[in-house]
């Protein structure tokens, strides 16, 4: 292609301002260099992936002709209704309430819970509008943010999540400078969060859509919370800590997603959406424009493994796998990084989250960064992991580190590398 050809004279506002996702120049660095040890992308375990399982599941559906036919027909644009179902009784199940028939009526299944993401950023932003979240938060949603030309603002966190106290002040803010009106949804990223591996406490849920409550009439519209619990069957210990449908009020301003991919088989692709009743019919529509429906063939694998406890039985050996990878990569921290190195041991997801000396730069212009490359060795710099806030400096002494697709050698090797350049 020619240069003039790529001018982009012909694309649209979001077509010129779209740039490439760091997360593309991560996966694309680990495939042109495969002797690198990534401790960065949150693939899940190859070895762990259940083909066994999902090879018996397919033949199942494919075994007669009017079953295999609708397995490969199109589907409900909302999903099918059964996996709708199952869905909504498993996060019944996880929260311990709640009406399983009432959430399957405004659950959607998506292509992962990242297209969920891009529906929400179409229906409820316009350009120049403000999302808040934690600093620091999933750096892939920054991407979708940027290309829609959404403000990203972020909020302080410490060990039970976002802080009232500096969502009050942020909002406070707002208000005095007229940016209250912009300001659209509360993203939380609320179980082991990619990156912080830090989990929102039920309290913490609570007083946080309790601050954002009173400031409603300032904004002049309900402002949801977008609860995001990716990571939450993947917790290391028993049981879980509630979502935030449980909160009482939640129903007109909670959007709660997940996926299937994480705790299932990422290749699967899908996640799914429980939405307020006045938002559900709009995601629908223009996820009708966007696909017709998610793939019915994916979601009749999940549909069975839902059904007839496949998955169930796959997230209890994943999430012992993970844990024990968790405890190579914690143990392997203490032999290799020195003291002054802030870390914190996860209790589920599948990441480390470690901060140097902040005069030790990790970002992917440092040097500590160019010899980690160089050693062989490939991380998610933290700078990354923080929106451009221009009410703030971006920390630029963290890496995220990834135990999920390493192998147990591959993380040993890797944190010892790491460890010997910081010395």
């Amino acid at each position: 292609m020619s240069k003039s050809s790529n001018t982009g004279k012909s694309l649209s506002a979001l077509g010129k301002r779209t740039e490439d996702p760091p997360i593309a120049w991560l996966m694309r660095i680990a495939l042109e260099k495969p002797e690198l040890i990534s401790l960065a992308a949150g693939f899940t375990d190859n070895a762990s992936l259940p083909v066994k399982e999902t090879k018996a599941l397919v033949s199942d559906l494919l075994s007669k002709q009017k079953q295999g036919a609708t397995t490969l027909q199109y589907g409900p644009s909302a999903g099918d209704p059964e996996l709708r179902s199952l869905t909504a009784r498993r996060l019944k199940e996880l929260d311990g309430q709640g009406n399983a028939k009432a959430l399957s009526e405004r659950t959607i299944i998506t292509h992962g819970s990242q297209q969920l993401l891009y529906l929400l950023s179409e229906v409820l932003f316009d350009e120049g509008d403000i999302v808040l979240l934690e600093d620091p938060s999933y750096f892939v949603y920054f991407g979708i943010a940027q290309s829609r030309g959404i403000q990203c603002r972020g909020v302080a966190m410490d060990e039970h999540g976002m802080r009232p106290d500096a969502l009050e002040a942020r909002l406070a803010e707002m208000k005095k400078s007229g940016e209250i009106k912009k300001l659209k949804l509360l993203y939380l990223v609320s179980y082991f969060q990619n990156p912080s591996g830090i989990t929102t406490t039920i309290e913490r849920k609570r007083e946080l859509m309790a601050v954002l409550r009173r400031y409603e009439k300032a904004a002049g519209r309900l402002l949801p919370v977008l609860e995001d619990g990716a990571y939450r069957e993947l917790g290391f210990g028993e049981g879980s800590v509630p979502s935030m449908m449980t909160i009482d009020g939640a129903d007109d301003r909670l959007i709660y997603t997940s996926t299937y991919s994480k705790p299932f088989a990422t290749g699967i692709r899908a996640g799914f959406g429980v939405l307020p009743e006045w938002l559900f019919p709009v995601v629908l529509r223009v996820k009708g424009n966007h696909d017709f429906g998610t793939a019915n063939f994916v979601q009749q694998i999940l549909r069975e493994s839902l059904r007839t406890g496949v998955y169930q039985r796959h997230v209890e050996k994943v999430r012992m796998r993970y844990r024990n990878k968790a405890r190579v990569m914690t143990k392997a921290i203490e032999a290799s990084f020195p003291d002054w190195v802030d870390w914190g041991e996860p209790d589920g997801g599948l990441y480390v989250w470690a901060g140097l000396k902040k005069n030790r730069a990790t970002g992917m212009n440092s040097a500590f960064f160019k010899k980690a490359l160089d050693s062989g060795v490939l991380y998610v710099p933290g700078q990354l992991c923080y929106a451009d806030d221009p009410t703030r400096k971006k920390p630029n002494h963290q890496m995220r580190l990834s135990f999920g697709a390493a192998s147990k050698a591959e993380i040993e090797a890797g944190i010892s590398r790491l460890g010997g350049l910081m010395s």
